[in-house]
């Protein structure tokens, strides 16, 4: 019998909290995002939070943790080593209380296994303090009189039923609530419609027995949940009789830019240099880089076509049909169980007629809007041109001067901090930066640089070196 995985570290007990005492942080949603912030205000013993979620449990892209799947990141990008590589809620950490640090060392892996990351998350939520599930944020008001934000919630029981109102007092919220399947327009009557067998890719493993059976299954989505979904799905079909289809916008299956340069967008380096941007060219920025962080790992281009080729072995082609560039117009039901797509090939400029049994939309997330939660805040939030939250470098919305309080976001900023907003591999920084800035003390020292790339030629802060670099010579223009 194996002995019991050694426990996490003991939480550290915070002080009984009066009901009606105002908190320090008051974090919304725990997901990767909140539950880094969490991990890292663990050791702070000054500062008294607390996070809810309407979850009854932490749970991570459960319908995608498809087996072998790996997340897109090295494991050093877990909650807090970036920012702190002596936690005890290190992903290392967590492998040592399983007794499978070694095991980890000899197989040799910097990309683990996306089921791995959850249970490594799931064994941090379980052990940090201060984290509340079943809790539903219902609404976020400032109140002038106190100085303070109140923070309504529902008790969820395990059925998700409303057991009993709550209210709590904060001087600082963190939002974090994520982000949420996006459907395209033409796909969500069919969506919504019950029996219909077309679904979002998040739900993709409770339905996976019921696609495997189907006559014919149609992907739509050129990103990296896409190839995962359409791969398993022809390794787990007959030979000849695959009947798949895997069609989206983009005009090719593109592998995702990987090289060293190319992830150096992902510093904290390129994040400043994006926010001091002007609006209109962040949001130019934004639309050009999406190799960077929307395309197919080249690991999983490999496999597709190495099973696509493996089953020519005896002649013939496997009955799977890819076509990029392609757009759903409209869909619609035909008879009771199948469905018909109408499909456009801009470049072609061509039309035709897709009949499937069932189709999975990997069409990737979008942030949730932070209206929901924030309306109470309404009169008070600072909007840009395109009515988007303002959030300055720090990651707090700006806010009306008469509100004292201060409302951080995570992953919500993509349109001020750039790609890297939903990247894990950035989210022990940007909970460092969050703590810095609510303690007003540099809790944890993080680097002043971490790129080789100059991002700009003109820099807001000079970086000392061991080394004196030359200085560049400005460019004079002679023109009169």
């Amino acid at each position: 019998m194996n002995p019991p995985p050694t426990p996490g570290p003991t939480p550290t007990p915070h002080p009984h909290h009066e009901p009606d005492a105002p908190r320090d942080l008051v974090g919304i949603g725990i997901g990767p995002a909140n539950l880094s912030l969490a991990a890292l205000a663990h050791p702070l013993g000054d500062l008294d939070t607390a996070f809810y979620d309407q979850r009854p449990a932490f749970a991570w892209h459960p319908g995608l943790l498809i087996e072998g799947a790996t997340i897109q990141v090295p494991f050093l990008a877990d909650l807090v080593t970036l920012a702190d590589p002596t936690s005890p809620w290190t992903f290392l950490n967590w492998l040592r209380s399983r007794e499978r640090l070694f095991p980890f060392y000899f197989a040799e892996r910097f990309h683990i296994q996306r089921a791995e990351y959850d249970a490594y998350c799931r064994w941090v939520s379980a052990n940090v303090p201060g984290l509340h599930f079943g809790h539903q944020v219902d609404a976020v008001r400032w109140n002038p009189e106190r100085d303070l934000f109140e923070v309504d919630f529902t008790q969820l029981d395990t059925d998700g039923e409303a057991e009993a109102l709550g209210r709590t007092y904060t001087r600082n919220v963190v939002l974090g609530i994520g982000t949420e399947p996006y459907v395209p327009e033409p796909l969500k009557p069919l969506v919504e419609a019950p029996g219909v067998p077309v679904l979002h890719a998040a739900d993709y493993l409770d339905h996976r027995a019921a696609l495997l059976a189907a006559e014919h299954v149609t992907v739509v989505g050129l990103g990296q949940s896409g190839a995962e979904i359409f791969l398993d799905l022809l390794r787990n079909r007959p030979a000849g009789r695959e009947k798949l289809h895997w069609l989206g916008r983009t005009e090719a299956f593109a592998p995702m830019e990987y090289s060293k340069l190319g992830l150096e967008h992902f510093t904290p380096d390129h994040t400043r240099y994006f926010h001091a941007l002007p609006e209109s060219a962040r949001d130019r920025l934004v639309t050009g880089q999406w190799q960077l962080h929307k395309g197919i790992d080249a690991g999983i281009i490999a496999a597709l076509h190495d099973e696509l080729y493996r089953r020519t072995l005896h002649g013939g082609w496997p009955d799977a049909v890819l076509t990029p560039g392609v757009r759903v117009r409209t869909a619609g039901r035909v008879a009771t169980t199948k469905v018909e797509l109408h499909l456009e090939h801009a470049t072609q400029d061509s039309r035709s007629r897709l009949t499937t049994d069932a189709v999975v939309l990997a069409t990737g997330y979008r942030e949730r809007p932070l209206d929901r939660v924030l309306a109470g805040l309404d009169p008070y939030m600072r909007r840009d041109g395109q009515e988007r939250p303002r959030v300055d470098e720090d990651y707090r919305l700006v806010l009306d001067p008469s509100v004292t309080g201060t409302v951080y976001v995570q992953n919500a900023e993509t349109h001020t901090h750039g790609i890297g907003a939903p990247d894990l591999g950035l989210a022990a920084w940007r909970g460092a930066i969050i703590l810095n800035s609510l303690t007003g003390r540099e809790a944890y020292r993080l680097p002043r640089r971490t790129a080789f790339t100059t991002f700009g030629l003109t820099q807001r802060q000079q970086v000392p070196s061991p080394r004196e670099a030359p200085a560049l010579t400005p460019l004079v223009d002679d023109r009169r």
